[in-house]
C-alpha cells in the first residue's frame, strides 16, 4: 500500500493518538479506493493526504474538538540513535519528547502544515493542496506556527531549525 506510513504518521498527528490515526487511515484507503479515478497527474501521495486530512475533518470535527489532547502513543519511528552513548541518548529522547508536546500543543491549522512541511516533506504547494489553501496561507501559517513552537520550545528552539 503506497504511502502507507506517511499516511499514518500525517493521522496521527492530527488525531494525537494510534487508535483514531489507524481508523482514519482505514477509511481513507476505502475512499482513496473509491475515487481512485479522481487522482490527476503524478502526485499520488499529496492526494491520499488530502483524503487523510478530510477523512479526520469528517470524523472529528463535527463531534469531538480538533484541538483535544490525547497522548500520542510510542512512535516506532523515534528510537534513539544507536551510536550515542546512553547519556546523549537520553538527552536526544527529552529533546524529541519536547517537540513532540509542543508540536501538540499547536492548534490543528498550525499542527498539520508543520507536520507536512517537516516531518513529510511536502513543498508549499502541495501542502496547498492538500489543506485546501492558498499557498499564501499555507508561508503565513507555517511562520506563526514556527514562531508559536519557538517561544514553546524555548532555548531547544534555538539548538535545532524548523525553518
Amino acid at each position: 500500500m503506497p504511502h502507507l506510513d506517511a499516511a499514518f504518521n500525517y493521522a496521527r498527528w492530527l488525531a494525537k493518538n494510534e487508535a483514531d490515526a489507524e481508523d482514519v487511515v482505514q477509511d481513507a484507503y476505502v475512499r482513496a479506493l473509491r475515487f481512485f479515478s479522481s487522482l490527476r497527474g503524478d502526485d499520488a501521495r499529496a492526494w491520499l493526504l488530502t483524503i487523510v486530512r478530510n477523512t479526520w475533518y469528517g470524523r472529528f470535527t463535527r463531534h469531538d474538538d480538533p484541538n483535544r489532547t490525547t497522548a500520542l502513543d510510542e512512535m516506532s519511528d523515534d528510537r534513539p540513535d544507536e551510536d550515542l552513548n546512553p547519556e546523549a541518548q537520553m538527552l536526544q529522547r527529552q529533546t524529541v519528547d519536547h517537540v513532540r508536546a509542543a508540536i501538540e500543543q499547536l492548534p490543528a491549522e498550525f499542527r498539520e502544515v508543520i507536520v507536512l512541511r517537516e516531518l513529510e516533506g511536502l513543498s508549499y504547494k502541495e501542502i496547498a493542496g492538500v489543506v485546501g489553501i492558498p499557498i499564501g496561507t499555507v508561508m503565513s501559517r507555517l511562520a506563526r506556527a514556527r514562531d508559536r513552537l519557538a517561544a514553546l520550545l524555548g532555548p531547544v528552539a534555538g539548538q535545532g531549525s524548523l525553518q
